[in-house]
């Protein structure tokens, strides 16, 4: 008799999908031996970046690249004057080309390798390029050789990151993290941005757009070259140093992953790299995602697991990063990605539509993972809820660390979109914050990059819109602006300690950030105007701006002074009419009126024998732009507290 599996204890509904759950099990363990033939581990196969690409030899270079059905392989570059024809590989076994180059390859060549293919020739940048550079005149991109005299000197020794640590995570996209309307660079994040995210008390950046993609208007999210940091926003040194300073600041580095499809661009990108479509993506209409006109990997070629997990290695033992939110998960995991489906029964995770190709894939990455970087932390943005994804592979788990509570912004923007304050329903509210899979953990968030889009409005537009452009002044009065700053705090303050695990935050919405994000682009007169961030305004002492930030602040400060993320959360008290919320999650007490006119008065929950509830922050403080002085805030006795109209209060035991 076969050991219950572990998953099926933790949730018991999925007992009828046991034989698919250890089908799932033994088909990742038989992808995983035949991958490594008996003998060592994942991070020994995953080495294709000390293999493939560009490595200097005893008497100058050797050059690798897999392209199985090329009929010829030549690199040229501006080290043999363009010339495609000194240089032809040879053919190896298994698809693979190798060159040996005598003489010195200069730093800093731009290269590229011409593929003959059914009687046809046509130019392609390496595979494993480090690096591609965009030519000023024609905007065509180049491979570049890029191996310093100099290898960069790490100074992070002594960092860790604690898997078991809540990710307070402050997404950013460097390009667009500047004031100035322009593409930002690594250094300028490296010397504006990061001691901002200190001061604000994340303990994460997550970084998009990283890894290299001709269209910057894709927001990072169509990767051409995998092992290429983008060279529009500095050299690979330069995110380097990015790590290396946030490291030495205590904070981690998280990247966000693209493994879930890959741009179609041939010239710049691996598409069709040998000729074929099926080289590294699934031939014909299933190789295509139809919404995002993009190609699809086929994730049951172990030629494609070689490179996907070579990449992860890479990025983690090149760079130093601490772990990976897996961009596009839920397309990955269905073969018709997940579009327009509801996933309301069990049925829906375990059928035909499911692709297990991809299942084995996502648990692969995250043994790796584990083997290269123990300490490192995985995420999954997955929002058809997939049991099992945050679960341990050996108890019958995807492997993930946590997921995105991808359902909580879109509650929020439907609440605001479609209710009165007045018909707010809290029961529903603390359902949606509080529910997910058992066991699982989760990343809250109210907004990320996504609601911030053009298309999509932030939650302070949602709440202020244009009364933002004329009264976010101190000495301006409106209404509409008093409510959007209350319920701005009350909905970040009930999301972040109730909605996860951990917390996200793409940049400058702490504050309120007034603006959308609309990247350059034809439609827009490729214009910077919303690509950036205007950091100026929340350190403006005459704007609103200041008080937002002020709060995000000691908001974030709860989990860094105390473990309020690690902790479950206990309903108090709910009451619909009164819009009256009271909660304990850990050492901490929350207190909430979203009623938009009444004040209330309810009496609190006793602490524990001998000790007693401090006050910690108010929603309503004068920091925060209220009318209340810090030292006024009521203490939690037997007397019932007082608590005005969109307003709340956190205590702490002591």
């Amino acid at each position: 008799m076969k050991n219950r599996l572990k998953l099926l204890e933790i949730d018991p509904l999925l007992t009828p999908f046991e034989g698919d759950i250890r089908l799932r099990d033994e088909r990742y363990r038989g992808v995983k031996k035949q991958l490594l033939g008996g003998r060592g581990t994942l991070s020994d196969f995953a080495n294709g970046s000390l293999y493939y690409g560009f490595h200097p030899s005893e008497d100058g270079w050797v050059y690798r690249e897999w392209a199985p059905h090329a009929e010829a392989v030549h690199l040229f570059g501006d080290f043999n004057g363009w010339d495609r024809e000194p240089h032809p590989c040879r053919k190896l076994e298994n698809g693979n080309w190798e060159l040996r180059v005598k003489g010195p390859i200069p730093h800093q060549s731009e290269v590229k390798v011409q593929i003959t293919a059914d009687g046809t020739f046509f130019d392609r940048i390496p595979l494993y390029a480090r690096r591609a550079v965009q030519d000023p005149l024609t905007f065509g991109f180049n491979g570049q050789i890029w191996w310093p005299d100099k290898p960069f000197v790490w100074t992070d020794g002594d960092f860790v990151r604690h898997r078991d640590t809540p990710p307070l995570i402050y997404e950013c996209h460097v390009g667009m993290a500047g004031e100035e309307p322009k593409v930002s660079s690594f250094r300028e994040f490296t010397e504006t941005v990061l001691p901002r995210v200190r001061r604000l008390g994340y303990n994460t950046v997550q970084l998009m757009a990283v890894m290299e993609h001709p269209y910057y208007a894709s927001f990072g999210y169509q990767i051409s070259n995998f092992f290429a940091v983008s060279s529009r926003l500095g050299t690979p040194e330069d995110l380097k140093e990015l790590i290396n300073t946030a490291h030495g600041m205590g904070i981690a580095v998280f990247l966000d992953l693209v493994h879930s499809h890959a741009a179609k661009n041939t010239a710049e990108g691996i598409a069709a790299f040998d000729g074929t479509e099926y080289q590294f993506f699934h031939a014909g209409p299933q190789g295509d995602h139809p919404a995002w006109n993009t190609k699809l990997f086929d994730y049951g070629k172990p030629q494609v697991l070689h490179f996907l997990l070579s990449n992860l290695k890479y990025w983690l033992t090149e760079y130093h990063f601490d772990g990976f939110r897996f961009d596009g998960v839920t397309s990955m995991l269905y073969h018709d990605h997940g579009l327009g489906e509801s996933f309301d029964s069990y049925q829906k995770y375990f059928s035909m539509n499911t692709d297990v190709e991809a299942v084995t894939y996502l648990q692969l990455a995250n043994d790796l993972i584990r083997e290269v970087s123990p300490n490192a932390v995985t995420i999954a943005e997955d929002m058809s809820g997939m049991p099992g994804m945050c679960v341990p592979i050996a108890d019958g788990g995807i492997g993930f660390d946590y997921r995105l509570s991808m359902g909580v912004p879109d509650f929020w923007i439907k609440t605001l979109k479609s209710q009165r304050d007045e018909d707010w329903d809290l029961g529903k509210r603390w359902f949606e914050l509080t529910t997910r899979r058992p066991q699982e953990k989760n990343i809250g968030y109210c907004e990320s990059h996504d609601q911030a889009m053009v298309g999509d409005k932030t939650l302070i537009f949602w709440l202020a819109d244009a009364e933002m452009y004329w009264h976010m002044d101190l000495n301006s009065h409106s209404d509409v602006i008093e409510r959007a700053v209350a319920l701005h705090k009350m909905i970040r303050l009930v999301t972040f300690s109730l909605a996860g695990e951990g917390y996200l935050n793409f940049m400058g919405n702490e504050f309120g950030h007034p603006e959308w994000i609309d990247m350059p682009r034809e439609g827009n007169g490729n214009s910077y105007q919303y690509a950036r961030r205007q950091w100026s305004l929340a350190d403006s002492p005459f704007l609103r701006y200041q008080h937002l930030q002020a709060f995000d602040m000691a908001m974030i400060d709860l989990q860094n002074s105390g473990n309020l993320l690690g902790a479950p959360s206990n309903l108090q008290k709910l009451s619909h009419n009164r819009k009256l919320l009271v909660y304990r999650r850990g050492d901490y007490l929350f207190a909430l009126n979203f009623h938009p006119v009444n004040d209330c008065k309810t009496k609190l929950p006793p602490p524990e024998k001998g000790r007693v509830w401090l006050p910690v922050l108010h929603t309503a403080e004068t920091r925060f732009g209220g009318w209340m002085e810090s030292g006024d805030i009521p203490p939690a006795g037997p007397d019932p507290l007082f608590l005005p109209r969109r307003s709340g209060v956190v205590y702490k035991l002591s």
